[in-house]
């Protein structure tokens, strides 16, 4: 690893090389490498490189000087630059058909010298009219921020189009998704007509996931793109030129209308935009069509345009929910239901301010008007039936419940809900689960009791249950015929033999 020293240190060796000290004697004094030292000895002598003095090197007409070992595979090396092989298989190829014998590290620079010497066509990507526009983001002047009285600098878009070079510009303070498609959606209505595809760089407010070979557009800007009827086609990560178009516009942009400007406000930065572009941009004369841009955007590109659409898009988010144990999800502060088989799964939620969609592995499983934050938005067949969501059906539940142990037992339930109100569901809720341990005829009766005796508490009827049952063993109904129970007929029979 090759060390670069500080300006100071530099300074300080050049100047004991200078008195005639040896490398040695300076190491000692700086604590600088030997070899760092004799990289700024201007005395040091470049070593030869290294080549073969055998019959093979003469005859091969390699120099001893300065010159590359390489140098007499020149047509070689190039040739198979141009194939694209790497300097590993170039050096490789060498060794095995031409005998040669130096290291790969000689054939590395002379490769690396050969492709930085090769030049390279530059291709020319060629816009048909109405095909294409390209869009992106540029910093722009000065701004003062009226709602907080901050100066900053605001985002521009522009949108242009490929072929005659016409152009759209919007400040807006933030790149988030909403800008982003009502910014897409004034340009095309100014164009009066929608391009074929509109390229993109890969900004999070179009691109979901950037990709060199298949990029995700999020589904927001895909559906948006539906609605006016555009392919949407993001550019390679890194590769600025697919959308050199719109760059060097950003900055024709930025340094004709632009520099050294602030402004007051947005809306006056706006305007300015606005009137640059009816005054400046668009009379200027294009230095590729050689043509007047706004003429040749109104006899080339403009009838090539698509038509707009009659509506706006519908603006909506989207976002990806858990369903709570109580089977809601929550959107916007507000929650929703959904069918309780759903628990603990995910679900995708569409919403706008009026209404909010949920649906699950593409089936929509509801859908409600948007509701205020806090509340709750519910349907009644997607609650269990042993678990209503409202508090007098829940009531009615166990009422319903009491009834099936007896009429002793409803009639003391409703008697604890007239005492203790909504504190006696749990107790209705103890009542009930003694009929796991106890037949309901001994909870029925101790129900009675309870009840004669104003007792509304769950330690006492649990008390009265078991009192019951040690008092009164269980009588088994008596039955007339088993498979271990013989026939009348059978003794009488044994009886006449």
């Amino acid at each position: 690893m090759v060390n670069y020293l500080k300006m100071a240190d530099k300074q300080r060796v050049q100047a004991l090389l200078e008195l005639g000290w040896s490398h040695r004697r300076i190491q000692r004094e700086t604590g600088i490498d030997r070899k760092t030292i004799a990289r700024y000895d201007p005395k040091r002598q470049p070593k030869s490189a290294k080549v073969s003095t055998g019959p093979l090197a003469e005859t091969a007409g390699v120099s001893t000087g300065s010159q590359s070992a390489c140098e007499p595979y020149r047509h070689i090396i190039e040739a198979a630059v141009a194939k694209g092989l790497t300097a590993q298989r170039i050096w490789q190829d060498l060794k095995s058909d031409h005998f040669f014998t130096h290291e790969y590290a000689s054939v590395k620079r002379f490769v690396r010298k050969v492709k930085r010497h090769r030049p390279e066509v530059a291709a020319v990507m060629e816009h048909p009219p109405g095909e294409e526009a390209q869009v992106d983001f540029f910093r722009g002047p000065v701004t003062l921020d009226t709602t907080n009285g901050r100066w900053r600098r605001p985002w521009i878009f522009r949108m242009i189009l490929s072929c005659c070079g016409h152009s759209y510009e919007e400040p807006m303070w933030r790149q988030d998704k909403v800008s982003f498609i009502r910014a897409h959606e004034n340009a095309f209505l100014d164009f009066a007509g929608v391009p074929r595809v509109v390229r993109l760089d890969n900004l999070k407010s179009g691109v979901a996931r950037a990709c060199l070979y298949d990029p995700d557009i999020s589904e927001l800007y895909a559906a948006f793109a539906k609605h006016w009827g555009f392919i949407p086609l993001p550019c390679r990560p890194r590769h600025p030129q697919e959308q050199g178009v719109v760059e060097r516009g950003g900055g024709y942009l930025k340094d004709n209308a632009l520099k050294g400007r602030r402004f007051d406000s947005p809306e006056e930065l706006d305007a300015f935009l606005k009137r640059w572009n009816r005054t400046v941009a668009r009379v200027r004369i294009h230095g590729t069509t050689r043509k007047q841009v706004y003429a040749h955007f109104l006899e080339v590109e403009k009838p090539a345009l698509k038509p707009v659409p009659l509506e706006r898009f519908s603006l909506f988010e989207v976002g990806t929910r858990s369903v709570h144990p109580d089977g809601y999800v929550e959107v916007d502060r507000a929650y929703y239901a959904v069918p309780d088989r759903l628990l603990g799964q995910e679900v995708r939620t569409y919403w706008d301010e009026r209404l909010v969609r949920i649906y699950h592995k593409g089936q929509c499983v509801g859908v409600y008007t948007k509701a205020f934050p806090g509340t709750f938005s519910g349907r009644d067949e997607y609650r269990p039936a042993h678990k209503p969501a409202r508090q007098q059906a829940y009531q009615d539940n166990l009422l319903a419940k009491a009834e099936h142990i007896g009429e002793r037992a409803l009639a003391w339930a409703k008697a604890a809900i007239e005492e203790r109100d909504v504190r006696a569901y749990r107790l209705l809720q103890g009542m009930i689960s003694l009929t796991r341990k106890h037949p309901k005829e001994r909870v029925d009766w101790a129900c009675g009791i309870a009840l004669e005796h104003q007792l509304f508490r769950h330690k006492s009827l649990r008390r009265l249950v078991e009192q019951s049952a040690a008092r009164t063993p269980i009588q088994l109904p008596l039955i007339q015929s088993h498979e271990i129970i013989r026939e009348l007929s059978e003794y009488a029979q044994e009886v006449k033999v």
